[in-house]
């Protein structure tokens, strides 16, 4: 699995013209899910990412996690995160998962999330999204 993280303080997803998820203080995370990607590897990275502190606190500007901000955190898949651009100009997608398998890895990791305490809002799978978001700091970090 393949995520950006975008720490922000606002972000959304839109489909169609309407908005199928929204958070305000948290991650904007993409996710990308490889052919080779399993249950135990969504566990890791839901772990890594609610224990993630790059938030404010009190006494540093990267210092705290998602969940000690009150953040949530929404999560849009993204195959393109699996791109493999060694070859020519045009992007091999050929080591993402199959859709089927992506969605099921992808509801996982966001159950996972949420087994952290992280409230999750999520984007639409295998829709034409629209995302919008304001970067906080910025900081995006990429796992």
């Amino acid at each position: 699995m393949r995520a950006v993280i975008q720490r922000v303080s606002r972000a959304s997803v839109t489909v169609d013209g309407e908005t199928v998820g929204a958070i305000e203080t948290g991650f904007l995370i993409l996710l990308g899910v490889f052919g080779n990607d399993d249950e135990a590897e969504s566990a890791r990275l839901a772990a890594k990412i609610a224990k993630l502190r790059i938030f404010r606190s009190d006494k540093k500007p990267i210092d705290a996690a998602v969940t000690d901000v009150d953040g949530s955190a929404l999560v849009v898949s993204q195959f393109t995160l699996c791109a493999d651009t060694r070859k020519g100009n045009r992007p091999s997608f050929v080591r993402a998962a199959e859709p089927k398998r992506a969605e099921e890895l992808y509801e996982t990791f966001c159950d996972d999330l949420r087994g952290h305490g992280v409230p999750v809002q999520t984007g639409r799978f295998g829709a034409m999204m629209d995302v919008e978001l304001v970067n906080d700091g910025p900081v995006t970090i990429l796992l």
